[in-house]
């Protein structure tokens, strides 16, 4: 027979998760304030009764779990926008045509790490039926909206890599900045449907700086970050961005994003 453990002593096991499970939230629900809002709601439910975090598994699995099972009771809802056509009505069109479960399986797997086998223990399928929705969510994010990608990257390789990962998914590469000087002047020739920045530059500039100012000058548009720490982003301090890499990151968790943030057109910045 299992105890039950004390509040203090679950907050304690989760801790080092719960930025990963804010960035989980963000990138599900495509804002962070409505992300947030379901971390939290999460937390608290966990406080309040420590039965239902689950000590036959790993913590981690068990965090997502109960943060799933909260998501599908409300019935996965994304915010409404106030104006019809903007980005979040659009995200709210979209998600409603995805086959049930399936953008929870890809960004479990891709942004977080997951198996098929923890997916399916924190979704409530096997880890076949997992499998499956990760094929599926794949088909249907690779049908999304294709458009013209903008890179800001400071390091040639990674630049070169993500480029080519980019240019497979079928987006159109417009070209790789590695300042913030040059990211601006890029995206005023070039602009972009999308930016897929990293944070920090060789001429120790922003990526959040250069991005901040190509929104403000040409308009809201969907945004990857990338960055080596992502728990110094993930604090709940300012605004976060809805999607985030961490590097190193994997093949897979490029395509994911920038599939997801094209899908949606939606994201929010950082402020730096």
């Amino acid at each position: 027979m299992t105890s039950s453990a004390a509040p203090n002593d679950i907050s304690t096991t989760i801790a080092a998760d719960l930025p990963y499970l804010r960035r989980y939230a963000r990138a599900l629900t495509g804002t962070q304030s409505t992300g947030d809002k379901y971390a939290i709601i999460t937390l608290e439910a966990i406080l309040a009764d420590p039965e239902i975090f689950d000590r036959t598994t790993s913590p981690r699995v068990a965090l997502f779990k109960v943060f799933n099972s909260i998501w599908m009771s409300s019935g996965a809802p994304i915010e409404q926008s106030e104006t019809p056509a903007g980005p979040e009505a659009r995200a709210q069109m979209r998600l409603s045509r995805l086959t049930a479960n399936t953008r929870e399986a890809l960004l479990l797997q891709s942004i977080e790490g997951f198996t098929a086998d923890e997916i399916g223990e924190i979704v409530g399928v096997s880890g076949e039926e997992a499998a499956n929705l990760l094929e599926i969510a794949r088909e249907e994010m690779n049908k999304g909206i294709m458009g013209n990608v903008m890179i800001i990257e400071d390091e040639a390789i990674i630049a070169m890599d993500i480029s080519e990962i980019v240019a497979q998914i079928g987006h159109e590469v417009t070209g790789i900045a590695r300042t913030k000087t040059d990211a601006v002047e890029l995206a005023r020739q070039s602009p972009p449907d999308m930016i897929l920045a990293d944070i920090q530059l060789a001429d120790k500039s922003s990526g959040i700086d250069a991005v901040n100012e190509i929104l403000a000058e040409l308009g809201d548009r969907p945004v990857v970050f990338i960055t080596a720490f992502p728990e110094r982003l993930l604090t709940g301090e300012r605004p976060e961005p809805a999607f985030l890499i961490t590097k190193p990151y994997s093949e897979d968790q490029v395509r994911s994003a920038v599939s997801q943030a094209m899908f949606f057109t939606s994201t929010e910045t950082l402020l730096a």
